[in-house]
């Protein structure tokens, strides 16, 4: 229960710090979201590109192993 109210409780005073008539910083967290978003992308086309290579060489061993059974 402890987590969910705090959860509450930092929600409610990040939109306060967001809204207009709070402490204004809208502009400056949509700056940020528009700066990060080419670092996340480079960040997830990354992963995508180890998953992928992961993925070939998975199918690499699956094969060989199939060659292995099927000459036995």
């Amino acid at each position: 229960m402890k987590p969910l109210v705090l959860g509450v409780i930092v929600l409610a005073a990040a939109l306060a710090a967001i809204v207009p008539s709070g402490l204004n910083w809208a502009p400056d967290v949509l700056r940020f979201l528009k700066g990060s978003i080419p670092v996340l992308a480079i960040f997830a086309g990354l992963v995508l590109l180890f998953i992928g290579i992961a993925d070939i060489k998975d199918l690499r061993d699956s094969k060989k192993e199939e060659k292995e059974n099927s000459t036995d």
